[in-house]
């Protein structure tokens, strides 16, 4: 067997496996899109929610993207769990079942006097602030959305 046939059938093994590997991937939300939302006007919650929940029904589900969103200042309010009735809660629950990734503002938190365990269950915390968050996840690829 000459050398280029070596070589030819070494390349093709390894094509395979590369093609097995990510088409494994693929399946397993590895290779999902990552958006994350802006939230900090009050006003503007809702129409947030309604926005992710349209994204994951339009991109296929938690499997083919990955949703976060930071919350900040006015826009923290709902998820404070006094606050947020039993409608609010049914509304959040399935973006959840999906994924949902919930990060608030330590330095709104602050500010209102909270803390992360005064807020719906599931909250990570931006210990940096809200829009350091942000501005990290941008640096890692994920699309910002200030709806």
């Amino acid at each position: 067997m000459d050398r280029r046939n070596i070589f030819k059938g070494l390349f093709s093994g390894i094509a395979g496996i590369g093609i097995v590997s990510s088409a494994k991937a693929a399946t397993s939300g590895a290779d999902a899109a990552r958006v994350v939302y802006h939230l900090s006007e009050l006003d503007r919650v809702a129409f947030a929610l309604g926005n992710m929940s349209n994204h994951y029904e339009g991109m296929g589900g938690g499997e083919k993207v990955r949703i976060a969103f930071v919350a900040l200042g006015p826009g923290l309010r709902p998820f404070v769990a006094a606050n947020a009735d039993e409608a609010f809660r049914k509304r959040l629950a399935p973006l959840e079942k999906e994924g949902l990734e919930m990060w608030a503002c330590s330095n709104t938190l602050r500010g209102m006097k909270l803390t992360i365990n005064d807020l719906v269950p599931g909250f990570k915390l931006a210990d940096k602030g809200g829009v350091v968050k942000l501005a990290e996840l941008q640096g890692q690829g994920w699309t910002y959305l200030r709806p």
